[in-house]
């Protein structure tokens, strides 16, 4: 979410256009009075200069009144705000007047666009009047736009939504004025001749980092968008049948590394590529979205990350197409609002639609192999929106293209499949009841692939959930329950594969619940949530008020997802509960703070008790705007089904986590943030130390440095999960001492030209480097005793030799089995200079150099060799890979 205070609050203007209306709220909660505000329709021709003196805005009254939010909940700001708001058959027009006694002191600060600088005024508009969801438009006076989508009743504000829409500011002797013109075909409404739409203002007063709001809604009530207050007037708007149509054309060069002997690595390539975006409305309210031969590439490469844990890495969605409207096809398999131990597990996880290939070329000596970096998606069409009737309505369908690896051996060429044709369903309706107090829905996903890669894939997967929220007492309380299914269907090669796959482990030789059976061509599993929750309520006299959340999430055994969507794990049963205490009003030296307690227990479905955590933490913010943090996690069982990689569960060490953060005045021309992490196993089994220290420089309103170092230290005494042999017939789970140091760098600079010409860049240098040491195997994975879990090889028992180690167990001299050598030294180094340019609205200029290299690192076994030389060393030393783009893109807009 945008601000992390998106709670506002304000009183009411009155004037012949403007009045109120009052409802009540359930025992304890606050009083709402909503306003509502009058407009008229444009009657003459605005000059849109960001000074709203044209006879034209004469028609309507200014709506005033604003009442602070931040810091003092209810009390009068510092300095009042107006605006007034008219129409015609194609914009929805907005004027502020943004009153200030020192004009010389509001902060005109520049950035990205999203990024909420400085001084700046904010308008919602809820034009499905639905109370859940709402449009956001916010401008800052230095002229940098920001919109967002807002759900699930102001809890989502989705800053990928990027519609066109106009806005113009001026300083003056009494403040600073604007002026914003908003295409209705960029906003979602139902076809009733005389309409009503929910709206808030609100505005930021930089230097005092003051919030105020023109509808009032208290600190301690639940829900933003219900609260809005009304906009009345708007008559007889036509429909707006938006259609939009955006072709591209890319220019792309890339240089690398020659490789002797490889036909495929010359050192250069380069392509010319060009494709559409459109959107085409078949309603006010609902549109189709279709993109042929995208252009998919990110403009800002994904952070490195490195687990040696075996669970899969997450990234965040990049891709325009997938991320706008990405809120009406978000289901998650969620647990505490309030920790998100959970929230990872999702139905729908974008990212596996065009990503790498599941398949790589066998090849034999002397073959080359040119391999598709990520599969093509030939097209992708989706149909979303929301009818006045609360049906909230999202389809998506993809097809990716089959992808063959080329292969050469000295002239000669063959083709090998690394990825079948592919089409990806993606299918949401929800029904919002009772003015969005309750609401249900469902979603259904389809993956089916043609012939090919039968035993490494599943020939089709489905999933399907339904869900279910209640609120009550003015939305202060919630119920919440979903269920979710899914089936894989496949050859027994495939299922097999899943079945003994990390998220699942079937051959755990402990786990009764489940077994191995290598004829299944099929997989069912299920999950889901119920909790129960208050938010919101009445205040104590420090503005304290407390909230909670309780409830139970479960994935069963055969639970499979990752088709389409994203999950850690299953056959998990947990167990949440959080309880926190908010003070909202300043007190003392604070401004604001909080108190939360959590804890969470875990079985699987054998009925084995698999974790327990308690954990407190407390989060202040100072009257300074100094931020501060810290908390404390004590997890006295852990048992894992997944660190043996199926050798069986692992009993692991108990053990104590504390994290703590500090963060400077982030208005200020230099902030500095600093926070770290600390866990200790007990008996000296485990240590992790995490330092984060970062500090971000506004030398000037136009031009920002951030820069950040990591410096992260990872130990386990015995228990580090390296390789499974057999041996007399049985498997010997191989585990190690581990010793791994990570560190990285992060660099970004932005220069704003204007706010629509702008230049960034970003840069980081990572490397990471596990070591192993003391080897052994397990013998007693689920002992109470640590030592007991294991046997360490003696020095007699084991050698190394041309990168392996070879075990005789039975001391005959002969080695009875190996394994490889697990060190290794991963750097790599990306970079993106981009300079963007929106030279007409929607339409877009970029040029960009990306740079990235990822070298063969030489790994050091002497964990004392300086981690921050060989970062230097092997991340500059080497050949990059560099990608010199050129994007344009035009979108013609009816």
């Amino acid at each position: 979410m945008k601000k992390s205070a998106c709670l506002f609050v304000g009183l009411i203007a009155c004037f012949s256009t403007i009045y109120a209306k009052k409802t009540s709220d359930g025992p304890g909660d606050p009083e709402i009075t909503k306003k509502q505000y009058f407009t008229q329709k444009l009657n003459a021709e605005i000059k849109f200069d960001g000074i709203p003196d044209d006879p034209a805005w004469d028609a309507v009254e200014w709506a005033t009144d604003f009442v602070q939010y931040q810091p003092n909940d209810g009390a009068a700001p510092f300095h009042q705000t107006s605006f007034k708001i008219l129409y015609d058959d194609k914009f929805l027009y907005l004027a502020y007047h943004a009153h200030d006694t020192s004009p010389d002191s509001i902060v005109q600060r520049m950035s990205r666009r999203d990024e909420f600088p400085g001084d700046w005024v904010e308008a919602n508009i809820d034009s499905y009047h639905d109370q859940r969801t709402a449009f956001s438009f916010t401008l800052s006076v230095s002229g940098v736009r920001g919109d967002e989508f807002i759900s699930n009743n102001g809890n989502n504000w989705d800053t990928s939504w990027n519609p066109i829409w106009f806005g113009k500011t001026n300083i003056d002797a009494n403040g600073w004025t604007a002026e914003v013109k908003i295409p209705l075909s960029q906003l979602r409404y139902g076809d009733e001749q005389e309409k009503v739409w929910g709206i808030q203002v609100q505005r930021r007063i930089f230097r005092k980092e003051e919030r105020s709001t023109w509808q009032h809604i208290p600190q301690n009530g639940s829900g933003w968008v219900s609260r809005f207050g009304e906009l009345h007037g708007l008559k007889d708007i036509p429909s707006q049948r938006q259609i939009e149509i955006a072709p591209y054309g890319v220019a792309q060069l890339e240089t690398y590394k020659k490789e002797e002997g490889n036909p495929f690595a010359d050192g250069t390539d380069a392509k010319l590529t060009a494709g559409v975006d459109g959107k085409v409305a078949v309603t006010s309210d609902l549109i189709v979205d279709f993109t042929i031969n995208p252009d998919f590439g990110q403009v800002e490469a994904d952070p490195s990350q490195v687990r040696i844990d075996g669970f899969q890495n997450f990234f965040e969605e990049r891709r325009p197409f997938f991320i706008e409207s990405r809120n009406i096809f978000q289901y998650q398999l969620t647990g505490s609002a309030a920790e998100g131990e959970y929230d990872a597990d999702l139905l729908f996880y974008s990212r596996r639609i065009g990503s790498s290939p599941h398949g790589y070329p066998n090849l034999d000596d002397g073959e080359y192999a040119k391999v598709p970096l990520n599969t093509s998606i030939l097209g992708a069409a989706k149909f979303s929106g929301k009818t006045k009737d609360g049906w909230s309505i999202g389809i998506l369908e993809s097809m990716t293209q089959r992808e063959k690896a080329l292969i050469d051996l000295n002239g000669e060429r063959r083709h090998e499949l690394v990825e079948p044709l592919t089409s990806h369903f993606v299918g949401r309706l929800q029904k919002d009841i009772n003015e969005g107090n309750t609401l249900i829905g469902g979603m259904f996903t389809a993956v089916n692939r043609e012939k090919g890669m039968e035993d490494v894939l599943h020939r089709s997967a489905y999933t399907g959930g339904i869900d279910f929220q209640h609120s009550w007492k003015n939305r202060t309380w919630h119920f919440t329950a979903s269920g979710i299914f899914s089936r894989v269907n496949g050859t027994k090669e495939a299922i097999l594969n899943t079945q003994t796959a990390f998220e699942h482990l079937f051959q755990r030789p402990n786990a009764d619940h489940v077994k191995v059976d290598p004829n299944r061509t099929s997989l069912t599993g299920h999950g889901g949530t119920i909790k129960l929750g208050k938010f919101g309520g009445k205040q104590g006299k420090l503005g304290q008020i407390f909230k909670f959340e309780t409830g139970v999430t479960w994935r069963s055994p055969e639970l499979e997802i990752n088709d389409i969507g994203f999950l850690l794990t299953a056959d998990e049963i947990n167990h949440f509960t959080w309880v926190g205490c908010q003070f909202q009003k300043p007190f003392s030296v604070f401004r604001s703070a909080r108190v939360n307690y959590n804890h969470w227990p875990r079985w699987d479905f054998g009925g084995q008790h698999l974790y327990q955590a308690f954990k407190t933490n407390m989060h202040a913010q100072l009257k300074s705007n100094w931020e501060m943090g810290s908390g404390l996690t004590w997890n006295p069982l852990e048992i894992s089904n997944n660190s043996l990689r199926g050798g069986s569960s692992l009993r692991r060490p108990a053990g104590i986590g504390h994290f703590a953060y500090l963060g400077t005045d982030g208005r200020k021309k230099f902030a500095v943030y600093l926070n770290g992490f600390n866990a200790w196993g007990f008996d000296k089994t485990v240590r992790v130390k995490n330092l984060n220290i970062g500090w971000e420089a506004q030398p000037k309103d136009a031009f920002s440095i951030y820069f950040s170092t990591g410096v992260n230290s990872y130990f386990r005494k015995q228990d580090q999960y390296v390789d499974q042999v057999t041996y007399n017939g049985e498997i010997r789970t191989i585990v190690s001492e581990v010793h791994q140091k990570t560190l990285s760098f992060t660099l970004r600079l932005n220069y704003n030209i204007t706010p629509d010409l702008t230049i960034q860049y970003y840069g980081q240098p990572f490397i990471t480097r596990p070591l192993y040491k003391n080897f052994g195997y397990v013998i007693d994975p689920l002992g109470k005793a640590y030592d007991g879990r294991f046997h360490q090889y003696a020095n007699s028992e084991i050698s190394f030799a041309d990168d392996s180690y070879l075990v005789d167990e039975n001391g005959d001299g002969q080695p009875d089995y190996s394994f490889g050598n697990p060190d290794f030294n991963f750097v790599q180094f990306r970079s993106n200079f981009v300079v963007r340019w929106e030279y007409i609205a929607g339409s877009e200029l970029y040029l960009v150099w990306s740079q990235s290299s990822e070298p063969d690192a030489e790994v050091f076994s002497d964990l004392g060799s300086n981690l921050g030389s060989s970062l230097l060393e092997n991340s500059f030393g080497d050949k990059a890979r560099n990608i010199f783009l050129v994007k344009c893109t035009y979108r013609f807009l009816r």
